[in-house]
């Protein structure tokens, strides 16, 4: 567990005793803003942004912490908030414009760009790890020297150095293009300065009906639904947990996707054999949200700035998440109790255990199942532009990888010369 800086404690239990926190009480403040420290470590989340702590909260909830738990929690963090805000970590009059203090303003703006482009929170995760490992390559260089040249070589010692994958130095790429256009304001032309990566052809992992039905037999309710619509209707992870009650069509039978990636909508047919037991899994949904009610909490979390628009929405029923969290998260912000969706980390641990259970002798992932979709759906004749709106690929290029998953029905099957 990451500790708290020794340079800072001093300063953090000054601020504990401004706030009148007893001192039997200070320990847990400790542990608390160690496990936070630890948290932001371990997924690259700034723990000086106060954006941070509500990811933070969120993962407490998906381990069933208590309300009183996470309120402490919060206010822990806050008052960690608070001291670094006011601790003095550099005279400002000796150090003035000193590289780490251009580049924490390089994050600032980083942030602020993303989220006027309303780009997903992962996307924002992503690059500012490539902006903080190019700032280290860099050797602190401060920004306001860091021309076209820097970005070559540090492309380049990926591909040489490091030996990543043609996939990883893209996203290295579009990471630095992203900060050279919009953040730095500076030219980006690496013309032919680059060593790229060699690119290599991806086969994905697929699993036969009977292994997806041995996992499935191995995990227990709510994820075998997941799993269930992962598989039956070709989701992402991130897609199948932000469904909402509203999403699910049994008149239709259609599941309507909205925000996937590339904040595309899509809509998918939904399972024959999924309609009793998530028609039996919404009652469950329904007892829990008029208890919620009853004991008034705040609502659900809600898309962008939908919750300011329609006050009351988080409350009601087409707006709940078809898998929601055991517990409710506390938002420091408001002072509210709201709840969130069932935590990835949470249904991946599971999976974990049930692919063991079931010695399925792959490296299966939730993503596995939507590949198996696509692969069993060519494998029984659909047309590839029809897996491509299904899959919400934008490409017909991306659907077209399933085909090395199947053997050809034109050609003459293949066989060893060993079986000749």
């Amino acid at each position: 567990m990451k500790p708290i800086p020794a340079v800072l404690l001093p300063a953090f239990n000054v601020r504990l005793r401004q706030s009148s926190i007893s001192r039997n009480l200070i320990g847990n403040y400790h542990k608390w803003l160690r496990y936070y420290l630890d948290f932001c470590f371990k997924y690259r989340h700034p723990p000086r942004d106060a954006d941070s702590l509500q990811p933070f909260l969120q993962k407490l909830a998906s381990k069933n912490q208590s309300k009183a738990a996470q309120e402490v929690a919060a206010h822990s963090v806050s008052l960690y908030y608070e001291t670094v805000r006011d601790w003095p970590l550099r005279d400002p009059e000796k150090n003035a414009g000193l590289p780490e203090q251009a580049w924490d303003e390089v994050y600032r703006k980083l942030k602020n760009e993303i989220k006027v482009r309303q780009y997903s929170p992962k996307t924002l995760a992503a690059y500012r790890i490539w902006t903080e490992q190019f700032q280290r390559f860099l050797q602190d260089k401060r920004p306001a020297e860091v021309d076209a040249d820097d970005a070559a070589r540090y492309l380049t010692h990926l591909a040489q150095d490091c030996n990543v994958v043609a996939s990883t130095q893209n996203q290295a790429f579009n990471a630095l293009l992203f900060l050279y256009r919009h953040i730095l304001k500076r030219d980006y032309d690496l013309k032919d300065k680059v060593v790229r990566a060699r690119r290599t052809r991806y086969i994905p992992v697929v699993l036969t009906r009977e292994e997806i039905d041995r996992v499935i037999a191995a995990l227990e309710y709510p994820h075998t639904l997941v799993t269930g619509m992962l598989y039956g209707c070709g989701l992402r992870l991130f897609e199948a947990l932000n469904l909402r009650v509203g999403c699910l069509n049994f008149d239709d039978m259609i599941v309507t996707v909205h925000d996937g990636k590339g904040k595309k909508d899509r809509t998918v047919p939904l399972p024959e054999s999924l309609k009793q037991p998530l028609n039996q899994h919404l009652k469950r949904v329904c007892t829990l949200h008029q208890k919620d009610l009853a004991d008034g909490y705040d609502g659900v979390f809600m898309p962008g700035a939908m919750d300011r628009k329609w006050k009351n929405a988080s409350k009601d029923l087409v707006w709940q998440w078809v898998f929601p969290a055991k517990t409710l998260t506390f938002v420091p912000a408001g002072q509210e109790h709201r709840r969130y969706h069932l935590h990835e980390s949470v249904f991946q641990k599971a999976l974990r255990v049930a692919v063991l259970k079931a010695r399925i002798p792959k490296r299966v992932t939730a993503h596995t199942f939507r590949h198996s979709f696509a692969s069993h759906l060519l494998r029984n004749n659909y047309d590839i532009r029809t897996i491509q709106e299904m899959l919400g690929h934008s490409d017909v290029r991306t659907t077209m990888i399933y085909t090395h998953t199947v053997k050809s029905r034109t050609q003459k099957e293949r066989k060893s010369p060993l079986d000749f």
